[in-house]
């Protein structure tokens, strides 16, 4: 799997226990912020500067009649309902939201006994064995997993374990765990596991196969896109020769649950699940855009390992929620720009392939 993933996992294998005083420098709270968390990169202990109370109300109340005439609203006010998304779904509301927005809740619907079936089965043993290795490394400082032999690495198990044995061609990827253990956190167990089948199936399909040629081909196109959005970033990245492989793996397997601070996460998921994989690309292009594009930062990397040390650890007010959402929303790039970049890298694949086949004659 992609070593961005990896090292992340290496880092949080070295706390399972909230009992630690410290880890790398994160002091463990006794007491969980507004995200469940107890330390680490994600805890976040100041509170969030509140909408009013009465704006709140308004937007749940939209929220809730929006979702109880879901089928009309996608059908004909699907712009209304990206809007919404848009501006940010309500707390109390998200989980349900999530659940309809993905299509998790018609396929649940459709297959009421499925995951209680799925679960009592004992699995391929070689992705079970997988999936017990990595259950500790999962956000081990939120209240949910903090607790190896709690009911959120059991239920995290078994979601993982279910989707196994439901796609047996993809069977198992470790990309897979941090988004299960990410929706176990808003929503129960069954829920959690149909957003995770339609988020594998219809949102990132092809991302977990062994070749990774999608991913691959995605990183190729969001290259091709950075050329439009920020022209120097793309001459520093191309002369340094750096394949979009090495720095967009982990944002886009794992849709960014590693990589921003939680609030943030939470807004790009919420237009994610509206919009689809074009919301991953846009984050993806504000990350590289205003990481790199800073004044100075470019002539402060004049190797690979530097640009990608920046692209690991990008600047705070970069990712800070605000922000990210306000330059996602404002990128130029119309429908056409994603269609004509998908056909170009498609084409350039293709008589990339042939040419090989030519020369092997």
């Amino acid at each position: 799997m992609a070593s961005a993933i990896e090292q992340q996992q290496d880092d949080d294998d070295t706390c399972s226990e909230a009992s630690s005083a410290v880890h790398n420098g994160s002091v463990i709270s006794t007491v969980p912020d507004r995200h469940g968390f107890l330390g680490g990169s994600q805890y976040t202990p100041d509170p969030k500067l509140t909408v009013p109370p009465s704006v709140i109300l308004r937007r749940e109340r939209k929220w809730l009649r929006m979702l109880n005439n879901w089928e009309k609203m996608m059908n004909k006010h699907y712009r209304k309902v990206r809007e919404r998304c848009r501006k940010g779904i309500p707390p109390s509301v998200r989980p349900r939201a999530w659940l309809y927005l993905c299509g998790g809740k018609l396929v649940q619907d459709q297959c009421r006994e499925q995951y209680a079936a799925l679960i009592k089965q004992e699995g391929d043993p070689k992705w079970v064995d997988d999936i017990r290795k990595d259950l500790h490394r999962q956000f081990p400082y939120h209240e949910m997993f903090v607790d190896q032999n709690g009911l959120g690495q059991q239920e995290l198990f078994q979601v993982l374990k279910a989707y196994s044995i439901m796609n047996k061609t993809v069977g198992y990827c470790q990309a897979q765990a941090p988004i299960a253990a990410f929706l176990l956190m808003h929503m129960p167990a069954e829920q959690a596991f149909w957003c995770l089948v339609s988020i594998c199936d219809k949102y990132l399909v092809g991302y977990y196969s062994q070749g990774m040629e999608t991913l691959q081909l995605d990183g190729d196109i969001l290259f091709g896109l950075l050329k439009k959005v920020s022209p120097s970033v793309y001459k520093h990245i191309k002369k340094q020769k750096i394949e979009p492989i090495l720095y967009m793996t982990e944002w886009f397997l794992c849709v960014f649950t590693r990589t921003l601070p939680w609030d943030t996460i939470l807004r790009v998921w919420d237009m994610f699940l509206c919009e689809g994989v074009r919301v991953i690309f846009k984050t993806a292009l504000v990350l590289l855009k205003f990481s790199l594009g800073r004044p100075g930062v470019i002539k402060s990397c004049p190797t690979m390992y530097e640009t990608l040390e920046v692209l690991r650890n990008p600047p705070i007010e970069v990712v800070e929620e605000e922000f990210m959402i306000s330059q996602i929303l404002r990128l130029n790039l119309s429908e056409e720009d994603f269609d004509y970049e998908h056909r170009r890298q498609l084409a350039r694949r293709r008589a990339s392939q042939e040419n090989g086949h030519k020369s092997k004659r």
